[in-house]
């Protein structure tokens, strides 16, 4: 069974627009997923226009940002307290600044909305907020950059999924 027969089986006793936006609000779904399945006809989807697709999955996949951004710093910090989970942020917080903190710095909010507004795999509105707390983006800057890209990877995700060029079109 594939993963959006199987997020149709699991959402199937809700209405079709609100199970929309909840598979937006998955991490790794996000609106890569929810656009596809909003728009392809039953029963490999909902049959919504793309406009609505769209709008419903933007919706979605913001509604996780706001807690997000508020909230992993304080559990990180009260993770921290135990030794493995010091590590393991210490480690991860190195990392990605080795690797990222370049690009970040060049780039800044714009460098944000761009990763978020890809999209790929491992790049979405659940890794650009905690892109956006790791690298100490001030939280308005974070949800307008995180905004930008929601929009920006919903347009493209949308225009594949109607011009049949999305991967999610293989059926």
């Amino acid at each position: 069974m594939t993963l959006e027969a199987t997020l149709l089986a699991i959402f199937s006793s809700i209405p079709p627009w609100l199970a929309v936006i909840l598979i937006a609000a998955l991490p790794i779904a996000e609106l890569r997923l929810s656009i596809p399945i909003a728009i392809l006809a039953p029963p490999y989807g909902y049959g919504f226009d793309p406009f609505s697709a769209f709008f419903l999955s933007v919706i979605g996949n913001m509604l996780p940002v706001i807690p997000l951004l508020l909230f992993l710093e304080p559990v990180s910090n009260f993770l921290r307290k135990w030794h493995a989970w010091d590590v393991f942020f210490t480690w991860l917080f190195s990392r990605t600044h080795h690797k990222h903190s370049a690009n970040f710095e060049k780039y800044g909010s714009i460098g944000l909305a761009v990763f978020v507004g890809i999209p790929l795999p491992a790049t979405g509105a659940w890794t650009g907020c905690a892109a956006a707390f790791v690298f100490g983006f001030k939280f308005r800057n974070a949800l307008i950059a995180i905004f930008a890209g929601v929009l920006m990877a919903g347009i493209v995700v949308t225009v594949l999924t109607v011009t049949g060029i999305g991967l999610f079109n293989r059926i």
